[in-house]
């Protein structure tokens, strides 16, 4: 009895070992040929799972490029810092699925690796999924992402590119030019079986948000202190969104949000229809002005967007909503709406121009009301305190 005991003994510990060396050891999933160099982390992930390390922090010194049938996981705590402006970035291509399993108490930080950081010191964060776009009117057709160069769109509404959760990205927004910027995130044609929700766009050099077509649905961001726009979309977006905050710092940034259907068609379909609940904009006083706060507007709705807000809190802008275009003004009242709107400290409520550029009325617009915004009015909410950078 005690040799079958030693034998079975061995054969378990045998077997331990075998099943050890085919999972997750510092980095790398069971099943994934990319190998991980934290102090020189990118490169192409090609096949199965990279698990990284909250206990490691990871250097990123180039494209780290999410293809195809793999999978990049990023546990809680964990600290990614980049240095190499625009070649640094880390993108997830068609197909590929990134988790970033942050937590309230302990989120997953992609920051500058300099010693003195700055906005466009990384590139930042570019998802790319199959989900319909309208650079091609109809929402079949595919394009080339301005910033790392990969397809996206498609005719697939509930793609699924991942998870995103308590994740704080800062000093993103690298240029190539005064055209082609990275933002803090950057997504291209995401669909609605990604989650994104609790990620915060800190400090970065263009916008903090950019959605580029596709069916997302958000909540729980927080845009500061992004020298452009805090939130930006574009090309038929179309998803369902609650609490965003957004606040530009002093000097910083130009508008709270700054939507388009398509520049290049502003009757493509499918059209930009996004469902924003609960929101708060706060700017930098209605008398800021820089070389980059040169519009001091709250939201410059445009180019035959539509989109529908309620619970709104604009405070501390020149001028709270600015609507252009024939294409734009069709849409109200009815599929641009804002309902309950707070107005604090705005000199102008709300303007407009027809594609002529004659000044026109856009009061029908909106409702005014006792709004709370996302959650505090003005004021930083609750649900945004703990795991954010920076607010102030």
């Amino acid at each position: 009895m005690k040799n079958v005991f030693l034998k079975s003994a061995l054969a378990l510990a045998v077997f331990a070992g075998l099943f050890t060396s085919c999972s997750s050891d510092d980095n790398n999933g069971p099943t994934s040929t990319f190998v991980v160099t934290p102090e020189d982390f990118r490169g192409n992930i090609n096949d199965g799972e990279v698990v990284l390390n909250a206990n490691t922090v990871y250097t990123l010194t180039g494209p780290l490029v999410v293809n195809d049938g793999a999978t990049l996981t990023i546990p809680a705590g964990t600290v990614i810092e980049a240095t190499g402006g625009t070649a640094a970035y880390i993108a997830v291509a068609q197909g590929g699925k990134i988790f970033v399993n942050g937590t309230a108490s302990n989120p997953v930080v992609m920051t500058s690796g300099l010693a003195t950081p700055a906005a466009g010191n990384w590139g930042g964060l570019v998802i790319c999924g199959k989900a319909p776009i309208n650079t091609v009117s109809g929402g079949a057709s595919t394009a080339q992402s301005e910033v790392a160069g990969l397809t996206y769109g498609g005719s697939i509404a509930n793609d699924n590119s991942g998870s995103v959760r308590y994740l704080v990205i800062e000093y993103a927004g690298a240029a190539f030019s005064s055209t082609k910027e990275f933002n803090g995130a950057s997504l291209f044609g995401v669909g609605s079986g990604t989650t994104f929700e609790y990620v915060q766009a800190l400090n970065g050099a263009d916008d903090g948000f950019e959605f580029f077509g596709g069916t997302v649905n958000t909540s729980n961001l927080v845009s500061f202190g992004n020298q452009d726009d805090q939130f930006d979309w574009t090309e038929g977006w179309s998803g369902t969104n609650n609490n965003w905050y957004g606040k530009i710092s002093f000097g910083q940034g130009n508008r709270g949000i700054e939507a388009d259907n398509y520049e290049f068609g502003f009757a493509n379909t499918p059209v930009s229809n996004p469902t924003i609940n609960n929101i708060t904009l706060v700017g930098a006083g209605p008398n800021a002005s820089s070389q980059s706060y040169a519009e001091n507007q709250a939201m410059k709705l445009r180019r035959g967007t539509r989109a529908s807000f309620t619970n709104v809190v604009l405070a501390d802008w020149a001028t709270g909503i600015d609507i252009e275009h024939n294409e734009t003004l069709a849409n109200i009242p009815g599929s641009l709406s804002l309902t309950t709107v707070l107005f604090t400290n705005i000199t102008t409520k709300s303007k407009g121009k027809d594609t002529a550029g004659a000044t026109v009325s856009v009061t029908n617009a909106f409702t005014e009301g006792a709004a709370t915004g996302a959650g505090n009015g003005a004021g930083i909410p609750t649900w945004a305190q703990g795991w954010t950078n920076g607010l102030n």
